[in-house]
């Protein structure tokens, strides 16, 4: 009886670890939350949860916004870039912008190739954050298996197949500057905030200061001479008396 429970408790403890594994199995973009109007790169996340068969194919929708993407080249799969026309121009530097992106589509290149049972493959694309703080944005997608079987990843969050969404965030702040106002001092520039470099009692730099060195030697000479002139004279008065 005693062995029996334990059994049971041991299956029990298993299943609800597979739980969460099983969860988390799901197509996603990482990070999952990104700032507004941020150039960033995004992962679309596809692991294979069957036993028997491989991802072969990732279809990927993207939301309203996304004006321009550009993906990182997979070995093994080829990638479409689908466009379509935009509701309204984005206006830009170097003109407006009619097409923005609808679709990425990834495809094994192999029939040998593609993500086999667990293992996951990142997808990485580079995207600016469309939207404001708060926005859901919403990638649905198909994961399609190498034996037909297609998985459609476009529930609500809390489904069974739900879409990968990405939370937007406040647009991240310029970094204030945290030097003081900055002043020139004796050809550097330092803060306001910081103490000023000593200046030399003698610029050696300028034509005053070399004048000024070059006076002071002479005169150390000169004073040297006439001392030792005026000692050989009182050596030569003592010697003749």
């Amino acid at each position: 009886m005693m062995s029996r429970t334990r059994k049971l408790a041991a299956a029990t403890a298993v299943a609800m670890l597979a739980i969460p594994a099983a969860a988390q199995a799901h197509v996603t973009l990482q990070p999952n939350t990104a700032p507004a109007g941020a150039f960033m790169v995004l992962d679309v996340r596809v692991p294979t949860e069957r036993d028997n068969a491989s991802t072969a194919k990732v279809d990927v929708q993207f939301p309203n916004g996304f004006a321009a993407a550009s993906y990182q080249a997979v070995p093994g799969w080829r990638v479409q870039v689908i466009k379509k026309k935009l509701s309204k121009p984005v206006q830009t530097d170097d003109g407006p912008i009619t097409e923005g992106i609808s679709r990425m589509v990834w495809t094994r290149t192999s029939s040998r190739g593609g993500i086999k049972p667990g293992q996951f493959q990142d997808f990485p694309i580079s995207v600016q954050i469309p939207g404001k703080a708060g926005d859901k944005l919403t990638f649905k997608a198909l994961q399609t298996y190498s034996n037909g079987e297609v998985v459609r990843w476009i529930g609500a969050p809390g489904s069974d197949e739900p879409a990968p969404q990405v939370t937007v965030t406040a647009a991240a702040k310029p970094a204030a500057a945290k030097g003081v106002r900055s002043q020139s001092v004796g050809g550097s520039i330092v803060d306001s905030t910081s103490t000023p470099p000593s200046k030399p009692a003698v610029e050696v730099g300028s034509s005053s200061g070399i004048v000024g060195i070059a006076l002071g030697a002479f005169g150390v000479l000169l004073v040297g001479g006439l001392f030792t002139t005026v000692l050989r004279r009182r050596r030569s008065s003592a010697a003749a008396a």
